[in-house]
């Protein structure tokens, strides 16, 4: 294994600093002096799930490289609770079809599900993610949509954009589907352009399409703002007119008909269309890097077309927006904040410690997908972060993966809380699903894994031990679960033959003197070694595997009554000797 300064000269630089010296740099060319600008944008419109966190960790990461190096950065996170509430989603804890009635509404104007102790949809939904989101050492400004919009925040963004209305619209319809001269009218479209998007489609509803240039203003009949009715408070409304002098628009309602004339000079109560209040704010925050995902990155889709938008329209510039993929869970297709039941941070948070989730979105680009596990594959990781441990503790790691752990166990605050003691995460699970969490039977068995350095307290191997007791009690279904039994199987002791009970005296002969963790892997190991005539330290032949694999399934069907089961050492040491010594027949 190459030690770090033999690799350094022919290791890339990780991707986190490669972004952060490209901020870094634009940073410095279009605001010299002032904070550099990060942004994410959150919307509360259900469980925030570990998808929407990349949002988060993409900007988070590559702000914290930047303040190690000592420049002053601003995470702005958008909340964008002043949405509306699209559809009722599956679920959901404490809702039901009623809540269909205030679809169109602003998110904070939602009730809250059914018991919940925050007074509206949105900081319902917004309470896990942020107690998450400090969990994992993340700091942000927070923006609160629906406050920007109702203190008139961006009054002179949303004037400016009306009276630009017709060259937005001509942006917004370079993307549109339309007739293709080339297939003589009747109906062909541009295969590779996208259609208009759900938000661009709402701005327009009821008011027709847009028409051609009329030579003074043009596109009289698209507008990007969106008032929320003052009856019914949905967004299920049209713009009729308005007047670029005096600022008075007149709209409709379409859900309960009421119609309403108000000077946007003065009025609040709706927001621009979500194509032009993107690009809005890159120009009014001054952001610099926001990343995106995959569904905003193609052709006609919000970021690009922003990147029109906020240019030639707002005067700004498009932030450098890298495109993040997908992260999926094992054994789940792509998530969708839409749908109940998705795992969410808070969930993950529940099973694995904060500095492994931040590890996962830190080892690779935001043009990687990866896999969160809730499964067994989450011992395989734990296996894979604890030897990332050890490399960079005995200086073998590679400088990339050593910058990845760095940023896991830390931010430029400082270190996030660690186990004293990190114990294999799968061998805490085994004990956990042994034990069922009793809490002194946990400790007896932690503290004989290696008795010349015992586990003397339960918190030394906290809150590594938590996480592992809460995946077996959650995500291990009830008949995975390993069940010891409470009699001999005299049955099965009975119809042994030779080879088997020499197999039963071997192993509980030694039990004594290998009673640790280490001790117990190499006598299980070695027992059908010897038997075959050989050290117990020779190496496995096929044939020696194939016995080896014979006796560890007479232990598990003496012991659990299954032909598999926890590592067979931790499985020892949960049940105890003299336990063992009774169900083996001795």
């Amino acid at each position: 294994m190459p030690t770090v300064a033999q690799s350094q000269s022919s290791t890339e630089t990780d991707w986190v600093s490669r972004f952060a010296d490209e901020v870094i740099a634009e940073s410095e060319r279009r605001a010299p002096g002032k904070p550099v600008v990060v942004a994410s944008g959150l919307s509360p419109s259900g469980p925030i799930h570990l998808g929407n966190l990349r949002e988060v960790m993409t900007p988070h990461l590559v702000a914290d490289e930047i303040r190690r190096r000592g420049h002053t950065v601003r995470h702005l996170i958008s909340w964008d609770d002043y949405d509306r509430y699209r559809k009722v989603p599956g679920g959901v804890a404490g809702i039901d079809e009623s809540w269909a009635e205030h679809i169109g509404k602003p998110l904070t104007s939602v009730p809250a599900p059914a018991g919940s102790a925050y007074p509206n949809w949105a900081e319902h939904f917004k309470a896990a993610m942020t107690e998450s989101l400090a969990a994992l050492g993340v700091e942000y400004d927070p923006i609160s949509q629906t406050e920007q919009y109702l203190a008139g925040t961006y009054r002179e963004q949303i004037l400016h954009a009306m009276r630009h209305r017709a060259d937005i619209d001509a942006i917004l319809d370079r993307y549109r589907t339309k007739k293709d001269p080339a297939a003589g009218g009747k109906g062909g479209k541009k295969p590779q352009q996208k259609k208009v998007d759900e938000a661009e489609l709402e701005a327009e509803a009821g008011s027709g399409a847009a028409s051609e240039d009329d030579g003074s203003g043009g596109s009289a009949g698209y507008f990007p703002y969106k008032p929320y009715c003052g009856n019914c408070e949905k967004d299920l409304t049209t713009v009729t007119s308005y007047d670029d002098d005096t600022t008075e628009l007149n709209y409709t309602c379409t859900a309960c008909g009421f119609a309403e004339t108000v000077r946007l000079s003065e009025f609040n109560r709706g927001k621009l269309v979500w194509k032009v209040d993107w690009p809005m704010r890159w120009a009014y925050e001054g952001v610099i890097f926001e990343p995106s995902g995959v569904d905003h990155s193609s052709p006609g889709s919000s970021f690009v077309v922003g990147g029109q938008i906020v240019r030639e329209i707002f005067g700004g510039v498009q932030p450098i927006g890298p495109m993040y993929a997908f992260v999926g869970i094992s054994g789940m297709a792509k998530m969708s904040s839409s749908k109940g039941g998705v795992p969410t941070p808070a969930d993950a948070l529940k099973i694995m410690e904060a500095p492994l989730l931040r590890w996962l979105y830190a080892r690779r680009r935001p043009n990687q997908s990866f896999k969160i596990a809730f499964d067994q594959e989450i011992q395989r990781l734990y296996d894979e972060w604890d030897s990332l441990e050890r490399k960079v503790a005995d200086g073998t790691v590679l400088p990339a993966d050593a910058a990845a752990y760095s940023r896991a166990v830390g931010t430029a605050a400082g270190e996030l809380p660690r186990t004293p003691r990190p114990l294999p995460y799968r061998t805490l699970a085994s004990v956990a699903d042994i034990t069922a969490g009793a809490e002194d039977q946990t400790l007896r068995i932690l503290s004989e894994l290696d008795p010349a350095n015992p586990l003397t307290s339960l918190d030394e191997a906290r809150p590594r031990l938590d996480r592992a007791e809460n995946w077996i009690t959650t995500q291990v279904p009830a008949e995975a679960r390993t069940i010891v039994r409470d009699e001999p199987d005299k049955d099965l002791l009975g119809s042994l033959d030779d080879e088997g009970r020499e197999s039963l005296r071997l192993l509980l002969e030694g039990l004594d003197t290998h009673w640790s963790l280490d001790g117990l892997t190499t006598l299980v190991y070695g027992v059908p070694k010897v038997l075959a005539g050989l050290e117990p330290d020779a190496k496995p032949t096929p044939e020696l595997k194939t016995a080896q694999r014979s006796f560890f399934a007479l232990l598990y069907r003496l012991l659990v009554s299954r032909d598999t089961g926890p590592r067979l050492p931790t499985l020892l040491l949960a049940v105890g000797a003299d336990r063992v010594r009774r169900l083996l027949g001795a």
